[in-house]
């Protein structure tokens, strides 16, 4: 069984955007390489 990693991406209320677009960005490209991604808000 592999070991679950998390990426926490926080910022403030005006920037609820941006992080969204980073979150999906870096999701798709460690899908890209191969990983199982969940997104959770």
């Amino acid at each position: 069984m592999t070991e679950t990693k998390y990426i926490f991406v926080t910022g403030g209320v005006v920037s609820s955007l941006g992080k969204g677009i980073i979150s999906s960005s870096i999701g798709k490209l460690l899908q890209a390489r191969g990983y199982n991604i969940t997104i959770q808000k």
